[in-house]
């Protein structure tokens, strides 16, 4: 049995989304726009935004044994008439990140992706210095295609943004 599945996000679990979306360090890691602490009112929008756009699929990464959520995952930017869109994933509660289940949220997201949504790519942008999510990347099969070269100020620093992909049919070896 699975330790994790993926559901839709719930109103029960929108008190730990305020959390992480309110948190900088998470946001530092998850998304290349400055992470500046995000209002519930912000958050709730975003979630909408997500919840009408027929672009995007969110999911919940909760524990199997509990229902918990310890993170969020999904696909935006799906552009159905080339079966492609951009997966995003992360592990809010910072207690669990480097227990693995990363790597099974992972792979759920792209069983998903592949055999449900039927896509034939799935792409995805990581922040270089964000070193265990290439690493979970790279491990799941994705390609290191590109890079948006000092794309991310940080702290006075720029940063390259790396762009990944993976083809089903490299998937499925």
């Amino acid at each position: 049995m699975s330790d994790l599945y993926l559901s839709d996000i719930e109103e029960d679990d929108m008190f730990y989304l305020y959390q992480w979306f309110s948190d900088s360090e998470f946001l530092k890691y998850y998304d290349y726009y400055p992470p500046i602490p995000q209002t519930k009112d912000e958050v709730d929008k975003t979630f909408k935004n997500y919840k009408e756009k027929k672009e995007s699929k969110v999911f919940g990464i909760k524990m199997s044994q509990d229902n918990y959520i310890i993170g969020i995952a999904g696909f935006d930017d799906i552009i159905f008439e080339n079966n492609v869109a951009t997966l995003f994933i992360g592990i809010g509660n910072s207690a669990l990140r480097g227990r693995g289940y990363g790597k099974e949220a992972m792979n759920l997201l792209l069983n998903y992706g592949f055999n449900h949504m039927k896509l034939h790519r799935i792409q995805l942008n990581v922040l270089e210095f964000n070193l265990s999510a290439i690493n979970l990347y790279e491990k799941s099969g994705f390609k290191k295609e590109g890079v948006f070269r000092e794309f991310v100020l940080r702290d006075n620093k720029r940063y390259n943004l790396l762009l990944y992909g993976l083809l089903k049919n490299e998937w499925e070896e």
